[in-house]
């Protein structure tokens, strides 16, 4: 743990409010070291792409070898690796190319569990193709969607759907493959965006086995940083009409030079997970190593957050505190690295001000564009969001612990 500590910026310490326990990780993780050494060094570099000389031709092979680490991380046969303004960016372009490629006719199929980011993309490419956007029920109780649910909702007249890999609200894992295996034994055309950001730091991403047509993630929720998005899509997704330079190479998805120090950072956070699974198994490939590692970070996250709801050492956990509600149930084994809750009595703001003024970072969830699916149908007004990483230890579970029993 200390190892893994010290590879990241502010692991301990806010540069502006000094000692503090982070977790906020979902709001955004902690930054690698040599993510921001990267940043440093290729923000100082003066050329540019695609020029004849030996400093861009470096750039060039900086960005091709990013895309190849990423397509190992991801697992991502085929396709293509680009980058964007954002996360939610990329999944705009994805679904609407999706929704303009499409066969006519048809509706649009995506799930009220999704971040506004896919359900706003998916609501305004069906209006404006003349499609019904068609919603499937998420289970208020355990805070996901199931395979189950989508089954019972898709017709042969999905052609495009969305999926969101975990849930920023309630934490909960989808089963990616499972919804995407009963979705094309249905509609077999039908083309499939995934909203992998709040999933990716967790790992265990394996495209692959997945089935789908495009994922998106952002960076700075993996340990990288702000100001740009990465996605892949699918061959057959790539093959529609797209926002492209007339004459410019097919298949290319992005619009302008984009920041070779931004790719370059990519290459380090898969550098890190490499590491990680050199450290906890003797895996000889790289993407042995990264499935490692992703099985370590669930595991040392499970623990986490088993010891938050449960108690550890006298502590009494969230899940016997009086008057605290947790979303998606205490017990519900698709939880990944994040704790959601409410208390009677206590408005959830003024937990997450107790809780900064005991050091500790948290954030505020409200019944708004981002989280309403979720809260209003629990009848709340808004939850504490405590959000874990690979990187936080069980002391500081027990100071969260201790600072909630005496904040209730």
């Amino acid at each position: 743990m200390a190892a893994v500590r010290a590879r990241f910026a502010h692991v301990a310490t806010c540069p502006f409010e000094g000692e503090r326990i982070f977790f906020e990780n979902a709001g955004g993780a902690l930054t690698l070291n040599s993510v921001v050494e990267t940043s440093a060094r290729y923000a100082a570099i003066p050329d540019n792409q695609g020029r004849a000389n030996a400093a861009s031709r470096a750039l060039m092979a900086t960005i091709e070898r990013a895309r190849a680490d990423m397509a190992l991380f991801l697992n991502a046969p085929g396709g293509r690796i680009f980058v964007g303004e954002s996360g939610t960016e990329l999944l705009f372009r994805m679904i609407r190319d999706a929704c303009l490629g499409a066969a006519p006719g048809g509706v649009v199929l995506g799930s009220t569990v999704e971040h506004p980011a896919s359900r706003s993309a998916a609501a305004r490419w069906a209006e404006v193709t003349g499609r019904e956007h068609v919603w499937v029920r998420h289970d208020d109780a355990t805070g996901r969607v199931t395979p189950e649910a989508y089954a019972a909702v898709v017709t042969p007249e999905v052609r495009v759907a969305t999926i969101l890999h975990t849930s920023p609200v309630t934490g909960m894992a989808m089963d990616v493959a499972g919804i995407a295996r009963a979705i094309r034994a249905v509609a077999p055309g039908a083309l499939i965006v995934v909203d992998g950001i709040q999933h990716a730091c967790h790992g265990g991403i394996d495209i692959a086995a997945c089935d789908v047509d495009g994922y998106a993630i952002s960076p700075y929720k993996l340990f990288s940083r702000h100001g740009f998005g990465l996605a892949w899509a699918s061959d057959r997704l790539t093959a529609l009409g797209h926002d492209a330079l007339v004459g410019g190479p097919d298949g290319t998805w992005e619009l302008g030079t984009r920041d070779t120090g931004a790719y370059a950072t990519l290459s380090d956070v898969v550098a890190h997970f490499d590491w990680l699974g050199s450290q906890v198994s003797d895996a000889a490939e790289p993407r042995a190593r990264i499935e490692a590692a992703a099985d370590a970070i669930h595991a040392h996250e499970r623990a986490l957050t088993d010891a938050m709801l449960r108690g550890t050492d006298n502590l009494p956990g969230l899940a016997s505190m009086p008057g605290v509600h947790v979303v998606g149930g205490a017990d519900n084994p698709a939880r990944e690295g994040l704790v959601s809750f409410w208390a009677d009595g206590r408005p959830a703001a003024d937990i997450v001000d107790a809780l900064n003024a005991a050091g500790i970072r948290t954030h505020l969830r409200k019944a708004d564009h981002y989280s309403g699916n979720i809260l209003e149908p629990l009848g709340q007004a808004g939850c504490v969001r405590v959000s874990l990483a690979h990187y936080n230890t069980l002391e500081e579970v027990r100071a969260f612990l201790a600072a909630m029993r005496s904040i209730l």
